[in-house]
């Protein structure tokens, strides 16, 4: 979901696979079973940002760490008759926090991949996010991908929408973010943004603005799943829990707490 450079997301996967291998050449996961583990201390260590809103961030009027992935990973640890514990560590170090073990497992919209399910144990998905395009309310001129073609879209040059936004024939004007994006498009100085439909559900949850909408969406779906070390048998654990939480409305009541939506189904083409 997140905009990484080329660089960091390299040497964070150089580190993690040394980690991974020295894990591996000492036992793998200590020669023992993890869900046993995590059973017997009656605590599942979870790896997540604290600085991610919403998703796992500290709440300004309390400090409380909460967010979507950090209830997300209460109720899976409550599934498997645990307790949680949540282990802030920065998104660059997460993943080599997860092979050393200090941790045993990352909630934190990791998003599935090749390169990420050969290095590590991924779960079933509990997010599903799309790209749209952001544009004003009363704006009619954009409906699809085709028609950015000519029009201003505001977007940080990091990120992997502002290529999409490039490739549709945009004129991108840099941002540093999504925020300033909204006030571009808000002030008339852009035509739209392209981003994560997440990121448009949650400006809208948290700020009641119904002066920006949805205009179209750019055929992106990505998956966001829970992270475990490559070979361990707690992902078998915490696949079954996500099962429930989905059965039992769990992940629709989350989702409709922090988007307004239910963002744990896979949008509809």
């Amino acid at each position: 979901m997140r905009s990484r450079s080329v660089l960091t997301v390299l040497l964070a996967t150089l580190l993690t696979a040394v980690l991974a291998a020295c894990s591996s050449s000492s036992g793998g996961s200590g020669g023992g079973s993890d869900l046993q583990a995590v059973k017997s201390a009656g605590v599942l260590k979870v790896g997540t940002e604290g600085t991610y809103a919403p998703f796992s961030f500290h709440d300004p009027k309390t400090n409380q760490l909460t967010g979507y992935d950090v209830d997300v990973a209460k109720a899976v640890a409550d599934k498997l008759g645990v307790k949680v514990q949540y282990v802030e560590t920065p998104w660059d170090a997460i993943f080599a926090g997860l092979a050393s073990k200090r941790f045993d497992a990352v909630i934190n919209q990791v998003t599935k991949n090749p390169e990420r399910a050969g290095l590590y144990g991924l779960s079933t998905p509990y997010t599903y996010s799309e790209g749209v395009i952001a544009t004003r309310a009363n704006d009619s001129s954009i409906s699809s991908l085709a028609g950015l073609k000519g029009k201003k879209s505001a977007q940080s040059l990091t990120s992997n929408w502002a290529k999409v936004a490039k490739d549709a024939g945009a004129q991108v004007e840099s941002v540093e973010g999504f925020t300033q994006a909204m006030t571009l498009l808000k002030q008339s100085r852009v035509d739209a943004t392209v981003n994560d439909n997440l990121a448009v559900l949650d400006y809208q949850k948290s700020t009641g603005d119904r002066g920006i909408k949805v205009a179209a969406k750019t055929g992106d779906v990505s998956e966001q799943v829970v992270a475990t070390r490559k070979g361990s048998d707690l992902l078998p654990a915490i696949n079954k829990a996500l099962a429930q939480l989905q059965a039992d409305g769990t992940l629709k009541k989350l989702s409709e707490k922090y988007f307004g939506s239910d963002v744990s189904v896979k949008p509809a083409p």
